[in-house]
């Protein structure tokens, strides 16, 4: 379906500015994408979203979502010159249409890529970010194919009238869309995205915030984008007025609060994989370097060093796959996860497993550049909604210790705190007992000490062992 739109929007758009037109419009209109496409996906580097999933967001809003518009556009603003006001002018028509009808439909037509990829690609829409990253590139498709049509109605104009250079209407139309507003589509409908996050991180019995939230953030996507359209009608300085005390603020808040959302999602890293860490699925160092971008990146730097792409590779999947677990586990305690999360938690546990020994060394040498978090606690699950999160037990018979080896505390081997002296050589994997009790409150006998296995990173005098 997405395949028979493109083809018949590409028809379209060829009809109204020529092939030579439709060529010029093709070239000016692709050099921003690269640009926004790239700042979303910064923005989804905690858990970065399959490319499958923005792909499909993006052919629907530059195939799909177009064609919709287009037509819709089309009937709406005939019916506006013949039926509600036959005196009008077709510029007058034209603006009322721009003001109240194209917010109303392309929006709604945009939303939809969201909603769709909310109902059927659930696993991977976690929160508001997922939901601003998976509008803002389905806007980003829409003003796509949309920027073709003006830049080449704008060439075909120029052709006719003469024009040429930067005085020229493409140059203008250039200037105003891909320049001064590249975001203003993807502000727009990553209104309705921040909806759907929300409703993503919802629990499953709040149904009707699960429903009215997205339908408030589109309805405000649709007045967001009739102001914006309404100041072109405004001359040049309401256009300026609006863009400056309007636009950009909007911009400024939605990207603040995106990045707002990150930073808890990396919190949240922090304090779900804590649990995995204290039952011997990970080492203590890991939560704490997980939910650091800075330092996953010297992970991977320091495994590509040692070990070549490989290393590194391996070091992105399994931040991957230790990501999916926090999210995971997040669900549980929302009362989101459904009724396979023992199943999807396990396949993690042991994607994880089978990169340890590459992982685990790189991840706790990164997690020295990463100041110590100061505790918090750790949200109850919601209840009635999902049985707790299972409790595997230790891998080396010391049952829910803390720690490995002799140490106290979070830390493992000899050491305190978060330092560790010796690890543990890598044994069995630990028991998975997905409804196991979980440990009982105050200290926890000590473990018995495992076979020292010297760490293939070097501290040299600055280690984590000198660390208060």
């Amino acid at each position: 379906m997405l395949s028979l739109s493109g083809l018949i929007i590409l028809a379209l758009v060829r009809e109204q500015t020529g092939t030579k037109g439709f060529m010029v419009g093709l070239g000016l209109a692709v050099l921003p994408v690269p640009l926004i496409i790239a700042v979303f996906r910064w923005l989804d580097r905690v858990g970065p979203k399959p490319w499958r999933n923005l792909l499909f967001a993006f052919a629907w809003g530059a195939c799909a979502a177009t064609l919709v518009a287009l037509i819709a556009n089309g009937f709406a603003t005939e019916w506006l010159m013949t039926t509600v006001d036959s005196s009008s002018s077709s510029g007058r028509a034209d603006a009322w249409g721009a003001t109240f009808v194209a917010p109303f439909v392309e929006e709604s037509a945009k939303g939809a890529a969201v909603l769709l990829l909310f109902l059927f690609r659930r696993r991977d829409f976690n929160g508001l970010v997922d939901g601003v990253v998976v509008a803002g590139i389905t806007a980003t498709g829409f003003a796509f194919t949309e920027n073709i049509l003006y830049l080449g109605s704008a060439f075909v104009s120029d052709q006719t009238l003469g024009y040429s250079g930067i005085r020229s209407t493409t140059a203008a139309t250039f200037f105003i869309r891909a320049v001064m507003s590249p975001f203003a589509h993807p502000l727009f409908t990553s209104m309705t995205g921040v909806g759907f996050g929300i409703a993503a991180a919802t629990a499953r019995h709040q149904r009707v915030r699960r429903v009215l939230i997205p339908i408030a953030m589109l309805l405000t996507a649709m007045v967001l984008h009739g102001v914006w359209n309404a100041s072109a009608t405004l001359g040049g300085y309401g256009f300026l007025i609006v863009y400056a005390l309007f636009m950009v603020p909007m911009f400024g808040l939605l990207t603040w609060l995106t990045l707002w959302s990150r930073a808890k999602e990396l919190r949240a890293v922090r304090e779900q994989l804590t649990a995995y860490q204290a039952a011997g699925w990970l080492t203590p160092p890991e939560p704490i370097a997980l939910s650091s971008m800075r330092a996953r990146g010297i992970a991977r730097d320091l495994a590509r060093r040692t070990q070549g792409a490989a290393g590194a590779r391996t070091v992105g999947e399994y931040t991957a796959y230790a990501t999916s677990l926090a999210f995971l586990r997040r669900q549980a305690y929302r009362g989101t996860a459904g009724p396979d999360f023992t199943t999807r938690e396990k396949v993690l546990l042991d994607r994880l497993w089978e990169r340890r020994e590459t992982a685990q060394p790189a991840l706790a040498h990164a997690a020295l550049s990463v100041p110590l978090p100061r505790p918090r606690r750790v949200p109850r699950p919601a209840p009635g909604t999902m049985p707790a999160p299972f409790w595997p037990a230790g891998p080396h018979g010391g049952g829910y210790g803390y720690g490995y080896g002799a140490g106290q505390g979070p830390g493992y081997g000899s050491g305190n705190g978060y330092g560790y002296g010796q690890q543990p050589q890598y044994g069995v994997q630990p028991a998975y007992a997905p409804w196991a009790t979980p440990p009982p409150p105050g200290p926890q006998p000590p473990t018995t000490p495992a076979p020292p296995h010297p760490s293939p990173v070097s501290h040299g005098p600055g280690g984590p062992e000198s660390r208060p």
